[in-house]
Protein backbone atom coordinates (compact mmCIF):
# COMPACT_ATOMS: atom_id res chain seq x y z
CA UNK A 1 0.00 0.00 0.00
CA UNK A 2 1.30 3.54 -1.12
CA UNK A 3 0.20 6.66 0.05
CA UNK A 4 -1.30 9.05 -2.91
CA UNK A 5 0.89 12.42 -3.01
CA UNK A 6 -0.39 14.64 -2.69
CA UNK A 7 -3.49 14.42 -0.03
CA UNK A 8 -5.51 16.69 1.72
CA UNK A 9 -6.08 15.08 4.78
CA UNK A 10 -2.51 12.49 4.96
CA UNK A 11 0.79 13.66 4.90
CA UNK A 12 3.72 11.70 3.28
CA UNK A 13 4.50 10.51 6.84
CA UNK A 14 1.31 8.96 7.16
CA UNK A 15 -0.17 11.96 9.63
CA UNK A 16 -4.04 12.48 9.41
CA UNK A 17 -5.34 16.27 9.76
CA UNK A 18 -9.59 16.31 9.36
CA UNK A 19 -11.30 19.37 10.57
CA UNK A 20 -13.12 17.43 13.42
CA UNK A 21 -9.71 16.22 15.08
CA UNK A 22 -9.03 20.10 15.09
CA UNK A 23 -12.07 21.07 16.50
CA UNK A 24 -12.04 18.59 18.60
CA UNK A 25 -13.89 19.53 22.01
CA UNK A 26 -14.47 17.29 24.96
CA UNK A 27 -16.83 15.87 25.87
CA UNK A 28 -19.23 16.61 22.73
CA UNK A 29 -16.36 14.44 20.32
CA UNK A 30 -16.16 10.96 20.93
CA UNK A 31 -14.27 8.11 18.74
CA UNK A 32 -17.50 7.24 17.21
CA UNK A 33 -17.90 10.27 15.29
CA UNK A 34 -14.24 10.33 14.40
CA UNK A 35 -14.52 7.19 12.56
CA UNK A 36 -17.45 8.48 11.08
CA UNK A 37 -15.66 11.23 9.41
CA UNK A 38 -12.57 8.94 8.72
CA UNK A 39 -14.75 6.30 6.35
CA UNK A 40 -17.20 9.17 4.96
CA UNK A 41 -13.65 10.95 3.70
CA UNK A 42 -11.85 8.45 3.17
CA UNK A 43 -14.50 6.76 1.13
CA UNK A 44 -14.91 10.08 -0.93
CA UNK A 45 -10.55 10.12 -1.69
CA UNK A 46 -8.95 7.09 -0.61
CA UNK A 47 -5.43 7.97 0.90
CA UNK A 48 -3.62 4.75 -0.16
CA UNK A 49 -3.35 2.67 -3.55
CA UNK A 50 -1.78 -0.78 -4.65
CA UNK A 51 1.30 -0.53 -7.21
CA UNK A 52 0.48 -3.64 -9.80
CA UNK A 53 3.45 -6.08 -9.22
CA UNK A 54 5.07 -6.78 -12.84
CA UNK A 55 3.91 -10.61 -13.66
CA UNK A 56 6.40 -13.43 -14.36
CA UNK A 57 6.97 -14.44 -18.24
CA UNK A 58 4.75 -17.25 -19.61
CA UNK A 59 5.82 -20.16 -20.70
CA UNK A 60 7.89 -19.58 -23.85
CA UNK A 61 6.60 -23.20 -25.50
CA UNK A 62 2.70 -23.36 -24.53
CA UNK A 63 0.60 -26.11 -26.04
CA UNK A 64 -2.33 -24.49 -28.34
CA UNK A 65 -3.93 -27.74 -28.58
CA UNK A 66 -3.57 -29.92 -25.66
CA UNK A 67 -6.01 -32.39 -26.85
CA UNK A 68 -3.34 -33.09 -29.36
CA UNK A 69 -2.39 -36.86 -29.61
CA UNK A 70 1.51 -37.57 -28.90
CA UNK A 71 3.78 -37.87 -31.51
CA UNK A 72 6.36 -41.50 -30.78
CA UNK A 73 8.68 -39.79 -32.91
CA UNK A 74 10.38 -37.17 -31.10
CA UNK A 75 12.21 -35.49 -33.91
CA UNK A 76 9.09 -35.02 -36.41
CA UNK A 77 7.35 -33.47 -32.73
CA UNK A 78 9.97 -31.21 -32.66
CA UNK A 79 10.47 -30.54 -36.36
CA UNK A 80 6.65 -30.09 -36.71
CA UNK A 81 6.63 -27.61 -33.21
CA UNK A 82 8.93 -25.36 -34.63
CA UNK A 83 6.73 -25.04 -37.77
CA UNK A 84 3.53 -24.17 -35.97
CA UNK A 85 5.47 -22.15 -33.41
CA UNK A 86 3.43 -18.25 -33.66
CA UNK A 87 6.42 -15.33 -33.88
CA UNK A 88 6.95 -14.00 -30.59
CA UNK A 89 4.73 -11.00 -29.73
CA UNK A 90 5.69 -6.96 -29.54
CA UNK A 91 7.96 -6.96 -26.04
CA UNK A 92 5.92 -4.32 -24.46
CA UNK A 93 6.90 -2.32 -20.69
CA UNK A 94 5.67 -4.58 -17.82
CA UNK A 95 4.68 -1.48 -16.00
CA UNK A 96 2.15 -1.04 -18.22
CA UNK A 97 0.93 -4.27 -19.28
CA UNK A 98 -0.31 -8.00 -17.42
CA UNK A 99 0.17 -11.14 -18.58
CA UNK A 100 -1.52 -13.31 -20.80
CA UNK A 101 -1.57 -17.16 -20.04
CA UNK A 102 -0.83 -17.48 -23.93
CA UNK A 103 2.06 -15.89 -23.95
CA UNK A 104 0.30 -12.38 -25.52
CA UNK A 105 0.76 -8.59 -23.57
CA UNK A 106 -2.19 -7.01 -24.13
CA UNK A 107 -3.31 -3.35 -22.65
CA UNK A 108 -5.22 -3.00 -19.37
CA UNK A 109 -8.57 -1.82 -21.13
CA UNK A 110 -8.10 -4.69 -23.52
CA UNK A 111 -8.07 -7.41 -20.95
CA UNK A 112 -11.03 -5.75 -19.22
CA UNK A 113 -12.90 -6.21 -21.98
CA UNK A 114 -11.52 -9.57 -22.15
CA UNK A 115 -12.65 -9.91 -18.28
CA UNK A 116 -16.04 -8.59 -18.99
CA UNK A 117 -16.79 -11.04 -22.25
CA UNK A 118 -15.94 -14.15 -20.23
CA UNK A 119 -18.93 -16.25 -18.90
CA UNK A 120 -20.18 -15.16 -15.62
CA UNK A 121 -19.52 -18.32 -12.98
CA UNK A 122 -22.64 -17.27 -10.75
CA UNK A 123 -24.96 -18.67 -12.89
CA UNK A 124 -24.62 -21.91 -10.83
CA UNK A 125 -27.73 -21.98 -8.40
CA UNK A 126 -25.33 -23.15 -5.40
CA UNK A 127 -23.11 -20.47 -6.29
CA UNK A 128 -26.04 -17.81 -6.44
CA UNK A 129 -27.36 -19.21 -3.50
CA UNK A 130 -24.16 -18.78 -0.90
CA UNK A 131 -23.97 -15.10 -2.36
CA UNK A 132 -27.19 -14.64 -1.49
CA UNK A 133 -26.82 -15.92 1.97
CA UNK A 134 -24.27 -14.32 2.19
CA UNK A 135 -25.29 -10.73 1.13
CA UNK A 136 -28.28 -11.12 3.80
CA UNK A 137 -26.26 -12.17 6.62
CA UNK A 138 -24.04 -8.91 5.90
CA UNK A 139 -27.20 -6.51 6.07
CA UNK A 140 -28.26 -8.39 9.19
CA UNK A 141 -24.40 -7.83 11.00
CA UNK A 142 -24.74 -3.92 9.37
CA UNK A 143 -27.93 -3.38 10.48
CA UNK A 144 -27.08 -5.22 14.53
CA UNK A 145 -23.57 -2.82 14.12
CA UNK A 146 -25.51 0.30 13.44
CA UNK A 147 -28.57 -0.26 16.11
CA UNK A 148 -25.96 -1.12 18.59
CA UNK A 149 -23.75 1.70 18.15
CA UNK A 150 -26.97 3.96 18.24
CA UNK A 151 -27.79 2.33 21.28
CA UNK A 152 -23.54 2.73 22.66
CA UNK A 153 -23.80 6.30 21.45
CA UNK A 154 -27.02 6.96 24.08
CA UNK A 155 -25.84 5.51 26.46
CA UNK A 156 -22.59 7.58 26.00
CA UNK A 157 -24.60 10.58 25.98
CA UNK A 158 -26.25 9.86 29.44
CA UNK A 159 -23.21 9.06 31.12
CA UNK A 160 -21.49 12.27 29.81
CA UNK A 161 -24.67 14.02 31.15
CA UNK A 162 -24.28 12.29 34.66
CA UNK A 163 -20.40 12.84 34.53
CA UNK A 164 -21.40 16.76 34.27
CA UNK A 165 -24.06 15.80 37.23
CA UNK A 166 -21.71 14.29 39.21
CA UNK A 167 -19.04 17.18 39.00
CA UNK A 168 -21.29 19.74 39.97
CA UNK A 169 -22.44 18.00 43.07
CA UNK A 170 -19.01 17.27 43.79
CA UNK A 171 -18.22 20.93 44.01
CA UNK A 172 -21.40 21.54 45.91
CA UNK A 173 -20.02 19.00 48.31
CA UNK A 174 -16.73 20.15 48.30
CA UNK A 175 -17.69 23.73 49.13
CA UNK A 176 -20.02 22.61 51.88
CA UNK A 177 -17.60 20.59 53.16
CA UNK A 178 -15.01 23.76 53.57
CA UNK A 179 -17.78 25.75 55.01
CA UNK A 180 -18.09 22.85 57.53
CA UNK A 181 -14.51 22.87 58.28
CA UNK A 182 -14.32 26.54 58.93
CA UNK A 183 -17.15 26.60 60.87
CA UNK A 184 -15.67 23.72 63.03
CA UNK A 185 -12.29 25.77 63.46
CA UNK A 186 -14.41 29.02 64.37
CA UNK A 187 -16.03 26.86 66.93
CA UNK A 188 -12.85 25.15 68.25
CA UNK A 189 -11.33 28.86 68.98
CA UNK A 190 -14.46 29.42 70.55
CA UNK A 191 -14.58 26.50 72.70
CA UNK A 192 -10.87 27.51 73.77
CA UNK A 193 -11.89 30.71 74.94
CA UNK A 194 -14.88 29.47 77.54
CA UNK A 195 -12.13 26.77 79.02
CA UNK A 196 -9.69 29.66 79.35
CA UNK A 197 -12.84 31.91 80.86
CA UNK A 198 -13.98 29.08 82.96
CA UNK A 199 -10.33 28.35 84.15
CA UNK A 200 -10.14 31.68 85.23
CA UNK A 201 -13.32 32.06 87.04
CA UNK A 202 -12.55 29.31 88.88
CA UNK A 203 -9.22 30.20 89.95
CA UNK A 204 -11.03 33.77 91.26
CA UNK A 205 -13.76 31.18 92.90
CA UNK A 206 -11.29 29.55 94.86
CA UNK A 207 -8.95 32.59 95.83
CA UNK A 208 -12.42 34.38 97.10
CA UNK A 209 -13.90 31.21 98.55
CA UNK A 210 -12.26 31.95 102.17
CA UNK A 211 -11.99 36.02 101.94
CA UNK A 212 -15.19 37.12 104.55
CA UNK A 213 -18.27 38.53 103.21
CA UNK A 214 -18.43 42.25 102.30
CA UNK A 215 -21.96 44.05 103.72
CA UNK A 216 -22.44 46.15 100.86
CA UNK A 217 -21.62 45.52 96.70
CA UNK A 218 -20.40 48.90 96.51
CA UNK A 219 -17.12 48.05 98.10
CA UNK A 220 -16.28 45.32 95.61
CA UNK A 221 -14.59 48.35 93.32
CA UNK A 222 -12.61 50.65 94.73
CA UNK A 223 -11.66 53.41 92.47
CA UNK A 224 -7.49 53.82 92.44
CA UNK A 225 -7.51 57.84 93.04
CA UNK A 226 -9.64 60.68 94.03
CA UNK A 227 -10.56 61.78 90.24
CA UNK A 228 -11.44 58.15 89.65
CA UNK A 229 -14.03 57.53 92.49
CA UNK A 230 -15.84 60.94 91.64
CA UNK A 231 -15.78 60.20 87.83
CA UNK A 232 -17.51 57.34 89.06
CA UNK A 233 -19.81 58.50 91.02
CA UNK A 234 -20.93 60.95 88.20
CA UNK A 235 -21.66 58.24 85.78
CA UNK A 236 -23.72 56.16 88.65
CA UNK A 237 -25.78 59.70 89.35
CA UNK A 238 -25.89 60.22 85.40
CA UNK A 239 -26.93 56.57 84.63
CA UNK A 240 -29.40 56.55 87.19
CA UNK A 241 -31.30 59.55 86.28
CA UNK A 242 -31.15 58.26 83.09
CA UNK A 243 -33.43 55.08 84.60
CA UNK A 244 -35.49 57.57 86.85
CA UNK A 245 -36.44 59.67 83.39
CA UNK A 246 -37.82 56.31 81.20
CA UNK A 247 -39.87 55.53 83.88
CA UNK A 248 -41.52 58.36 84.06
CA UNK A 249 -41.79 58.46 80.38
CA UNK A 250 -43.56 55.05 80.80
CA UNK A 251 -45.50 56.35 83.30
CA UNK A 252 -46.81 58.90 81.00
CA UNK A 253 -47.81 56.59 78.38
CA UNK A 254 -50.06 54.37 80.47
CA UNK A 255 -51.63 57.64 82.51
CA UNK A 256 -50.36 56.66 85.62
CA UNK A 257 -48.68 60.11 85.82
CA UNK A 258 -50.47 63.79 84.88
CA UNK A 259 -48.67 65.42 82.53
CA UNK A 260 -47.62 68.37 84.44
CA UNK A 261 -46.32 66.16 87.61
CA UNK A 262 -44.35 64.88 84.76
CA UNK A 263 -43.15 67.80 83.07
CA UNK A 264 -42.05 68.89 86.80
CA UNK A 265 -39.93 66.12 87.43
CA UNK A 266 -38.46 66.07 83.90
CA UNK A 267 -37.13 69.38 84.45
CA UNK A 268 -36.06 69.02 87.99
CA UNK A 269 -33.71 65.73 86.70
CA UNK A 270 -32.65 67.07 83.57
CA UNK A 271 -31.06 70.13 85.33
CA UNK A 272 -29.38 67.60 87.76
CA UNK A 273 -28.32 65.03 85.08
CA UNK A 274 -26.59 67.87 83.27
CA UNK A 275 -24.64 69.08 86.31
CA UNK A 276 -23.24 65.28 86.83
CA UNK A 277 -22.49 65.24 82.97
CA UNK A 278 -20.61 68.62 82.98
CA UNK A 279 -18.92 67.51 86.44
CA UNK A 280 -17.36 64.37 84.86
CA UNK A 281 -16.50 66.17 81.71
CA UNK A 282 -14.54 68.04 83.72
CA UNK A 283 -12.64 65.38 85.60
CA UNK A 284 -12.08 63.22 82.51
CA UNK A 285 -10.27 66.50 81.36
CA UNK A 286 -8.48 66.33 84.72
CA UNK A 287 -7.47 62.22 84.40
CA UNK A 288 -6.26 63.81 80.56
CA UNK A 289 -3.89 66.33 81.92
CA UNK A 290 -2.97 63.88 84.76
CA UNK A 291 -2.27 60.89 82.44
CA UNK A 292 0.12 63.39 80.33
CA UNK A 293 1.80 64.63 83.07
CA UNK A 294 2.63 60.97 84.39
CA UNK A 295 3.71 59.97 80.85
CA UNK A 296 5.98 63.17 80.42
CA UNK A 297 7.76 62.21 83.97
CA UNK A 298 8.50 59.10 82.92
CA UNK A 299 10.06 59.98 79.62
CA UNK A 300 12.18 62.50 81.53
CA UNK A 301 12.81 59.91 83.56
CA UNK A 302 13.97 57.42 81.13
CA UNK A 303 15.33 60.34 79.24
CA UNK A 304 17.92 60.72 82.37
Amino acid sequence: MIIKRPHPHVNPSGLVSIPYLHNWIYPSSNLVDLARHLSQIFGRDPPLYTRQSPNPNPNPNPNPNPNRPTNPNPQMDHTSMDNQRPPPPPRVSSGSSLGSPYGARYPPHQQQQQQQQRPSLSDDPNEVYRKNAINKILESVHGDVAALRKNREAEMEGMFSAQAVLRQREEVLAKGLREMQEEKEGLEQQLQMVLTNSDVLEEWVRENQGKPKMSSVDGVFEPCDVLSKQMLECTASDLAIEDVIYGFDKAVQEGSVPFDLYLKNIRSLSREQFFHRATAAKVRAAQMQAHVASMAARTSQYAL
